[in-house]
């Protein structure tokens, strides 16, 4: 329990049966993903403390951060890696240790970052196969729905139940929803809105393009951190009738929180935005006003919950957040306080 920094376990509302949205925010460290096996040790480890909460049915719907995949890029990789000090020092010795696919792909690489683009192109197969390998795992150990948070891949599609990349392809932020007996959904959720740090390497997708799943829990829609900032992706959750929605985030350094808001990052500000909340409001005030629980009822859904990545990886600094359970109203239900791990129940 101690290697899970858990501190906050919350429920929110009455089960009257009609299932659950689970948030779960892992505290994470590089040595998660050293392997595949410490990668699922850990995160079963909250699934673990979910189920004896009695959290865990066949209407949940548990929702991982944005990111959580991404740094599958390092499994498997030597221990110099995962005991580097920055992130850069982690990638050198993946670069030097797969130097011909590595300079294969920088050669023709078309992104502004080619070096971080090259590593993702070339480890695609291996993290696809890792996450999916986990992630259906675990939603059919628990027989529950499972927004596999994110990751990186390179061109990915749902083929034959199977997620399979294309290193020649544009890499996307994605996210797989997984059934509950392990199977993905067909559909894959591409990030519409990449910020500017993830631009010189992610492909921005379009909302059009966004999905909605029918779970046993109702109709579910999933945004990918920044997407639920954005006014045309709740429109697209209206057009698909969804009841419910989740967003995956990765909302960086934690200190940011409550540091002034600095506005909309990577894409053009929307028309209803008041300008004088820029570096009026903070981080955290912004979030509540712009993303999920202040758009929740342009969507129709009657409630929603965004969940971020914890921890503390490489040089990246103390990674956190504030999680946000909203009611259809857009009521706040929650504002998550702990440094630490969290698992948030809110009965739907």
């Amino acid at each position: 329990m101690n290697d899970l920094h858990l501190e906050e376990i919350a429920e929110y509302g009455l089960n009257q049966g009609r299932g659950n949205l689970l948030g779960i925010e892992p505290y994470v460290a590089p040595k998660d993903y050293a392997t595949e096996e410490t990668f699922r040790i850990k995160l079963d480890g909250y699934m673990r403390v979910a189920h004896q909460r009695g959290w865990l049915t066949a209407q949940t719907i548990v929702v991982w951060p944005e990111y959580i995949g991404t740094w599958l890029v390092t499994a498997g990789e030597n221990a110099r890696t995962h005991q580097a000090k920055t992130i850069a020092a982690a990638m050198q010795p993946i670069v030097l240790r797969h130097l011909v696919p590595f300079a294969r792909q920088f050669l023709t690489a078309r992104e502004k970052d080619k070096a971080v683009a090259s590593i993702f192109r070339f480890k695609a197969r291996d993290m696809a196969r890792t996450y999916q390998s986990v992630f259906a795992g675990l939603a059919a150990q628990y027989q529950v729905t499972l927004v596999a948070g994110s990751i990186v891949l390179a061109d990915p599609c749902i083929r034959d139940g199977r997620i399979v990349t294309d290193s020649s392809g544009p890499l996307y932020n994605v996210s797989v929803v997984f059934r509950p007996d392990g199977s993905p959904y067909p559909e894959l959720v591409r990030k519409v809105y990449p910020i500017s740090m993830e631009l010189p390497f992610v492909t921005p997708a379009r909302a059009n393009d966004l999905p909605a799943f029918d779970t046993p829990a109702g109709k579910l829609g999933v945004l990918i951190c920044a997407d639920a900032w954005y006014p045309d992706a709740y429109e697209k959750m209206r057009a698909h009738r969804v009841e419910l929605i989740a967003v995956p985030s990765d909302a960086g350094d934690q200190a940011a929180w409550t540091a002034p808001w600095l506005g909309y990052d990577g894409a053009p500000t929307p028309h209803d935005v008041d300008a004088r909340d820029v570096h009026t409001l903070t981080l955290a005030q912004a979030w509540h006003k712009y993303a999920l629980a202040g758009r929740l009822a342009s969507s129709g859904a009657r409630c929603g919950i965004n969940v971020f990545l914890r921890g503390e990886l490489w040089d990246l600094g103390v990674l956190g957040g504030r999680a946000k359970l909203v009611a259809q109203r857009g009521d706040m239900l929650a504002d998550g306080k702990a440094e630490g791990a969290a698992i948030l129940n809110l009965w739907v």
